[in-house]
């Protein structure tokens, strides 16, 4: 089954929107080991009135460190069987947790900025950039501005136009800060800068196209995995990959060039390759048989093999 981009595009129209969660804090470095040693053995560590202190946060960070949470897919917000809210680890979460704790690895970096963009809550300001938002090359008032013209037009009650500026400014942030600094230990770098996936040059904001060893093969093929999964397909059109919301060309700013060289490199994977089909004059990507995890889980171990 191919899926008509138009219906996808109807589809996520239909979908929950939020803004202004993060209390005007981007993810900091440190913050996602503070997720993985608290919300993993306290499903309600997020209302606990001492939480602050546990994690050595201001309150409003907290509530930001929860956004985050949330909006990476390293916790999951679901009901307990005492009708009370919880917050669980993912599998993805205990992957990453398990593998990559500090967060070291690209492919970890690029998931992670995958599910920050490819849904549209909890973070709707970032899945608009992304996969809505066409301009390459504007200013952060401009942003500012097209996005409370975007909201006006998808979104029945109001949102106040200050939180969506404090959005833009928060997107801004999470991938530029940092890359001026020159130490690796500074508190108030973003894990993301080091994808480079913005530039930033007085009031200009420029997205960065990129390539595929940039945000990393492993990553590229979960995403496809993942896509096809949540819509029950094994085959995704070229002009998908490129152009739908939550695929590579929108998530990682990549070009028709670069999405076509990256299923290329696919092709050859070891084991678990993709394969092109021509099917009425159209490019179609047929995926292997494996879930996005255990793929993940496959590549992990390989890459770990291969650095003994």
């Amino acid at each position: 089954m191919i899926l008509s981009l138009e219906l996808c595009f109807q589809q996520e129209r239909n979908l929950n929107m939020a803004f202004g969660q993060h209390q005007s804090f981007y993810l900091r470095d440190r913050w996602i080991e503070r997720i993985f040693k608290n919300v993993s053995n306290d499903d309600r560590f997020f209302y606990r009135k001492d939480a602050f202190e546990k994690v050595g946060l201001g309150k409003n960070m907290v509530k930001s460190l929860r956004f985050w949470a949330l909006a990476t897919n390293l916790v999951d917000e679901r009901i307990r069987e005492d009708r009370k809210k919880g917050h669980f680890i993912t599998d993805f979460s205990k992957f990453v947790r398990d593998n990559d704790p500090y967060i070291q690895m690209r492919d970890t970096l690029s998931l992670l900025h995958y599910y920050i963009v490819s849904r549209t809550e909890p973070a709707t300001t970032w899945y608009w950039f992304f996969n809505i938002y066409n301009e390459t090359f504007t200013t952060k008032n401009r942003i500012s501005e097209d996005l409370i013209e975007w909201v006006d037009i998808e979104k029945d009650i109001k949102v106040s136009e200050n939180s969506l500026k404090r959005d833009v400014d928060c997107l801004i942030k999470l991938y530029t800060a940092g890359q001026n600094s020159q130490d690796p230990e500074e508190v108030n770098q973003s894990p993301l800068h080091v994808l480079n996936l913005l530039e930033v040059s007085q009031n200009s904001v420029r997205k960065v196209f990129k390539e595929g060893k940039d945000i990393g093969y492993t990553t590229l093929m979960y995403v496809l995995l993942d896509y096809a999964q949540t819509n029950q397909t094994k085959d995704l059109l070229v002009d998908e990959i490129l152009n739908q919301p939550g695929l590579w060309g929108r998530v990682f700013n990549m070009s028709r060039s670069s999405v076509v060289d990256s299923l290329n490199r696919l092709t050859d994977h070891p084991k678990h390759s993709i394969s092109f089909i021509r099917t009425n004059n159209l490019d179609t990507v047929r995926l292997p048989d494996i879930t996005p995890l255990e793929f993940l889980q496959f590549e992990y171990e390989r890459k770990a093999e291969v650095a003994l």
